[in-house]
């Protein structure tokens, strides 16, 4: 039987949407869900792996049914520093609005407190609301709201 913790060589068996069957030694299976096959986010499992290959997996569980789950991404860790981050979807990344906490400031802050941050965040929200009724609006009155 497998223990967890372990790093055991395997042969792929199976490839689906959410993951990969795995046989290991002793003619066991396990499991590597599609977000434990890689750094990186995979989209499609099958640009990471093939049915018949030999992978290396760590045991992360082993449930009193016998059901086993591995991980590819936890028996290669990625090496010191080029650590990937996930990303959520599979369309490009999009350039992000300024952070509204720090606002456009580059240089690192000290922490700050809660009611800081609501300040700030109220500030900035009030800013961009104005803008947006210039924008809106073209800098002038509207017919409702003139006196008479």
């Amino acid at each position: 039987m497998v223990e967890v913790g372990e790093i055991l060589e395997g042969k792929v068996t199976g490839l689906t949407g959410f993951g990969a069957f795995v046989t290991l030694p002793g003619n066991v299976t396990g499991m590597v869900h599609i977000s434990e096959v890689s750094q990186s986010y995979v989209n499609d499992i099958h640009d990471f792996l093939q049915e018949n290959q030999t992978v290396k997996v760590k045991v992360l569980d082993v449930t009193p049914e016998g059901k086993i789950s591995l991980s590819i991404k936890k028996a290669n860790p990625a090496p010191e520093g080029k650590q990937e981050h996930p990303r959520r979807s599979g369309s490009p990344r999009q350039k992000s609005a300024p952070n509204v906490w720090r606002g456009n400031e580059t240089h690192r802050e000290e922490p700050r407190t809660f009611e800081d941050m609501m300040a700030r965040f109220k500030q900035v929200s009030d800013e961009k609301i104005s803008d947006l009724k210039r924008a809106t609006d073209g800098g002038r009155r509207s017919s409702y709201s003139k006196k008479r």
